[in-house]
């Protein structure tokens, strides 16, 4: 269970040691979970300190930034987290689709380094990971490997991005200007949909034993810290929500699946308002929908297997999201003519269309299937469906240009923004939403076994132990033991700032 990141007490003093004289040294502080999903807490002199600190400046205090209440400039702290409702004039449907926006996180500008963070700090106070030996290996499609190498930049840890080399030009850009060495960017072969090829280059890397591999897609930590960070920021922008409209309820969560991570949050907001759990995927690569593979586009949401750390026994709704609609979208929200025609032919406020580029491919993938699930549902004007818009526009314009020069090669013009409204958006259908019963969550759950137990490793017990939710609700206890930890830890260091 250790290289699922379950471990709450010291496995080896020395590493551990080692982590606090680089910490000492360093003049890093950690701050707990607790903070993180709460970063009122934050102490007054540290965010003090915050507001004239660059928010991409690999400083150790940016660890302090890792949460959703950045405000929209980035450097201070927002009381409601940074969200954009879309009006109905854009979505078609009278629910009120909401996106929490991941465009204000530090370095990576993307909520995948909330993630990382997760994974990386209760691996450092119980020993588990030496900075001064060990090399960090992260696994992905894109953000949570650049999470993982800003992260362990902050923590002066050598980080490694495994990534397929497939994917947008300007992620590897990023890493490139964030890694020790370019030998640290490790190109997989494939795209989006090549997870495997990821796991078997960790796999080869593992070989040695200095390197440490953080499989986001097994890793709890992933999942602790969306369950508690997220789940806490759907809700508090909810409950702004309901200060004036009171009668309003929260009738779904969306999510892209990708590691599933995201998807704790869900769990969360179910406990609280009754909402359902809706899992995303691209309609190219049907694995959840029909045990389906394929290639897609629609990049940071990787497939062709189930994440051990996805509750799927939890999940309500599974929906396929075409890349050919996602890509579209892109060009319509980052184009003249497509603003154009939001404007001024569907009505849609100019301070929405201003914010349209803080949505990204997979944040596209979600808002469409935050419709759908409006549709399918029926939901009326009292119904809030939330999703997250998981990184913006400026991650693609790479991606762009190939969509323009394959679908628009003479131009994108104002009657072809008028197709792509009317096709990607308006023409949003119920189709390829699958409704989940006890039987096709098993199915579905049974998909797992083949990756995680026959592929990685993972004993048949773990694996099975987390079809009954007490499983998942025990996890939750170690949110408590790795904040004791870390207050222990900034105290060796002697920069404990609570």
């Amino acid at each position: 269970m250790a290289r699922l990141g379950l471990e709450t007490e010291i496995s080896d003093r020395e590493t551990y040691d080692h982590s606090v004289v680089r910490f000492r040294d360093a003049g890093i502080v950690l701050p707990t979970f607790a903070q993180l999903a709460d970063p009122g807490t934050i102490p007054t002199d540290v965010q003090e300190r915050l507001a004239t600190l660059d928010p991409d400046e690999p400083h150790p205090l940016n660890l302090f930034r890792v949460h959703w209440h950045n405000s929209g400039d980035r450097k201070r702290r927002a009381l409601v987290p940074e969200h954009l409702e879309l009006p109905s004039s854009l979505t078609g449907v009278p629910a009120r689709i909401i996106l929490l926006l991941g465009d204000p996180f530090p370095m990576i500008r993307a909520h995948k380094v909330l993630a990382a963070y997760g994974c990386l700090a209760p691996r450092i106070v119980t020993g588990q990971f030496d900075p001064v030996r060990s090399k960090a290996i992260w696994p992905s499609t894109g953000n949570y490997c650049r999470g993982g190498v800003a992260i362990s930049r902050i923590m002066q840890c050598h980080g490694v991005a495994v990534l397929p080399e497939g994917m947008s030009r300007e992620r590897f850009q990023w890493l490139e200007d964030w890694v020790a060495d370019r030998d640290d960017i490790i190109r997989t072969p494939g795209t989006e949909s090549n997870v495997k090829e990821i796991y078997d280059k960790c796999n080869e890397l593992e070989t040695d034993p200095s390197n440490i591999v953080f499989n986001q897609f097994s890793e709890f930590g992933n999942y602790l810290v969306h369950y508690s960070a997220t789940g806490r920021a759907v809700e508090r922008v909810f409950e702004t929500l309901q200060e004036s409209t009171p009668s309003l309820l929260l009738r779904a969560f969306v999510s892209a699946t990708g590691s599933a991570g995201t998807l704790a949050a869900g769990d969360y907001l179910k406990e609280r308002f009754g909402s359902l759990n809706v899992a995303v995927e691209a309609l190219e690569c049907p694995t959840l929908l029909l045990n389906g593979f394929g290639e897609h586009n629609i990049q940071g949401i990787g497939d062709k297997h189930v994440p051990l750390i996805h509750n799927v026994m939890n999940t309500d709704l599974v929906i396929g999201v075409s890349d050919r609609s996602t890509d579209s979208l892109d060009v319509l929200f980052n184009s003249e003519a497509g603003r154009a025609l939001l404007g001024e032919r569907a009505d849609v406020p100019e301070e929405v269309i201003a914010r349209l580029h803080l949505l990204g491919l997979s944040s596209i993938c979600n808002l469409l299937a935050a419709i759908k699930t409006a549709k399918h549902l029926d939901l009326g004007d009292g119904d809030v469906v939330m999703t997250v818009a998981t990184d913006g526009a400026r991650l693609y314009e790479s991606e762009r240009s190939k969509t323009l020069s394959r679908d628009f090669a003479g131009g994108f013009e104002a009657v072809d923004a008028a197709e792509v409204f009317g096709q990607h958006l308006r023409g949003a259908a119920t189709d390829n939403v699958l409704e989940l019963d006890y039987r096709e969550r098993q199915r579905i759950f049974n998909l797992g076994y083949f990756t995680w137990v026959e592929q990685q490793g993972v004993s048949l017990g773990d694996f099975v132990g987390r079809r009954d939710q007490t499983f998942w609700r025990g996890l939750r206890s170690l949110l408590g033991d790795w904040d004791e930890r870390i207050d222990e830890f900034n105290q060796r260091t002697g920069h404990h700032v609570s």
